[in-house]
């Protein structure tokens, strides 16, 4: 997801993503541990993404 796309959406729809996108990377990491993925960078666009939706939201809480 883009920052812009991240911006655009409520509190709530951006926890629900959160936690969404958590599990996936979770699922994604463990399964990478067992067989390597075809593409390991899916992991690091997925811990970004993590990132950048946590960045949004402290800083909502900080408004």
């Amino acid at each position: 997801m883009k920052q812009s796309e991240i911006k655009e959406l409520a509190t709530a729809d951006l926890n629900d993503k959160l936690g969404a996108i958590q599990k996936n990377y979770s699922d994604l990491k463990m399964a990478h541990a067992i067989t390597p993925m075809e593409n390991p960078l899916q992991l690091r666009g997925l811990r970004r993404t993590v990132a950048r939706i946590a960045t949004e939201l402290t800083k909502r809480e900080l408004q």
